[in-house]
């Protein structure tokens, strides 16, 4: 029997989620599971296509209950991808569950082709991505499809940061009219939402014509499209997303103690962007601190700094996530800590900008 994965919190920070009233859910790739089974239970057009993925995206229940809803391809994630797009274009909502390693590599064409030209509803839910798979090292990391699919027209990307995005982000991801991807980890999570509001996916028309230079409006808790505000604050905003987000809290809640005040924004839509969101955090606060499970190049980071500098907003930022090097070998927990997507590495980081941004002052 192969020893427990180290845990992705350290004594303090799993202290300071206790304090701040913080319970662990479990893993977001089981609550995809448990609402895909819920959505399909009631309605049998909710149908999932794996490759050899069904115990590995937790799919193993779905497929005993609903049996007639499930198709296997084998290793062939290519095939799985047009398969999902056909079901799709038929009418079905299909979702296309892979490790998102290969669906995002192996799969791109038919990403690109059978789904986003073609224009279909599919579901691509990639599974294990980021560096979900440890020390299976660099052959199975997915630190590359945030910036391939960022550059593939007519898609959404979605990456939830806890159980209720997940939840919200896979009924919304059903009801959608056209293509998205949706990125999933294999740890717990904390719950971060304390109160509970209802999903929107936002239309095209509504997306385009948002207002990024407008005030603050009140939105739906989970909106497609639109950032959730974790916590305010005006000395550094934590843009994060995915299984990052947590960190950034409590870092965020850490630096609280010191006097300094954080703004959080859980981006759990990578595209579109929440445009008006990255450029009101870069006004109104003295450093931006962006923070991804993904290359540094063409992710979150990368895109909320083109937001800003095209919006001719000047701040001190740091991109956070993995280098263009050979990523370390080790756990999700060993990679994120050797990085600083920790609470004390990017509570660290935050405090290097705001003493930049005093010295430029």
């Amino acid at each position: 029997m192969s020893a427990p994965a180290p845990s992705m919190f350290s004594p303090a920070a799993q202290a300071l989620a206790e304090r701040l009233g913080l319970a662990l859910g479990r893993p977001n790739l089981e609550e995809f599971a448990a609402t895909l089974q819920a959505l399909g239970s009631e309605d049998r057009d909710v149908v999932v296509v794996t490759s050899d993925s069904r115990g590995s995206g937790k799919l193993v229940p779905f497929g005993q209950a609903l049996p007639q809803q499930l198709v296997e391809v084998g290793i062939a994630e290519q095939n799985l991808v047009g398969i999902t797009a056909g079901l799709a274009a038929a009418g079905k909502k299909a979702f296309g569950v892979s490790p998102g390693c290969f669906l995002s590599a192996r799969a791109l064409e038919q990403i690109k082709n059978d789904v986003c030209y073609s224009d279909v509803p599919a579901v691509i839910v990639a599974i294990s991505a980021g560096v979900s798979y440890g020390a299976l090292g660099s052959t199975h990391h997915s630190l590359h499809d945030l910036a391939a699919l960022r550059a593939i027209h007519n898609i959404t990307i979605l990456v939830p940061a806890d159980n209720f995005e997940t939840r919200e982000a896979i009924r919304a991801a059903a009801a959608a009219e056209h293509p998205v991807y949706v990125r999933f980890g294999k740890a717990a999570m904390y719950d971060l939402h304390r109160k509970r509001g209802h999903s929107t996916f936002s239309t095209r028309e509504a997306i385009a014509s948002r207002d990024t230079t407008s005030e603050k409006v009140e939105c739906p808790l989970f909106s497609v499209g639109t950032a959730a505000m974790l916590r305010e604050g005006d000395d550094v905003v934590f843009i994060a997303t995915g299984e990052t987000v947590v960190h950034a809290l409590l870092a965020a809640a850490s630096l609280a103690e010191q006097g300094v005040e954080c703004r959080v924004l859980s981006m759990h839509t990578v595209k579109p962007l929440d445009a008006a969101a990255v450029v009101r955090a870069g006004r109104e606060c003295r450093a931006v601190v962006t923070v991804e499970e993904h290359s540094v190049h063409g992710g979150l980071g990368e895109a909320c700094a083109a937001v800003l500098m095209q919006a001719g907003v000047a701040v001190p930022l740091a991109i956070v996530g993995i280098p263009d090097e050979d990523t370390v070998t080790g756990s999700q927990a060993d990679i994120f800590r050797h990085y600083g997507i920790t609470m004390e590495g990017l509570a660290e980081t935050a405090l290097g900008l705001v003493k930049q941004a005093e010295t430029c002052a």
